[in-house]
């Protein structure tokens, strides 16, 4: 049973929790010499992109039997994408863009 999109998000959101956590107070310098830290937050990073690659995979997967199964659609499932999957899209797209534009560079 494929997990749904709403625990790959929390997912990512603990891993970024744990990402900051682990680095509270840390300066680089502690970083780098810390073999420990670095394998928390380079898990926390996988976490997060592995995360990211499922999600991912399922909009494009939606996408492709959209264009290829267009006979076999299920109303209910595009209806079920509009409601509950296009606003946590909408919403994260809308927070990324705000925070490039705050820190462009």
């Amino acid at each position: 049973m494929q997990r749904d999109s709403r625990a790959y998000l929390n997912d990512i959101l603990e891993a970024a929790a744990a990402l900051q956590a682990a680095t509270v107070g840390v300066t680089i310098e502690t970083y780098s010499s810390n073999r420990l830290i670095r394998s928390a937050v380079e898990r926390g990073f996988l976490t997060i992109g592995e995360a990211l690659r499922v999600i991912s995979q399922q909009i494009i997967d939606f996408r492709n039997q959209l264009t290829h199964e267009y006979p076999s659609i299920s109303d209910s499932n595009v209806w079920s994408c509009i409601q509950a999957g296009l606003p946590l899209l909408t919403g994260q797209c809308l927070h990324e863009l705000n925070q490039l534009n705050r820190n462009p560079g």
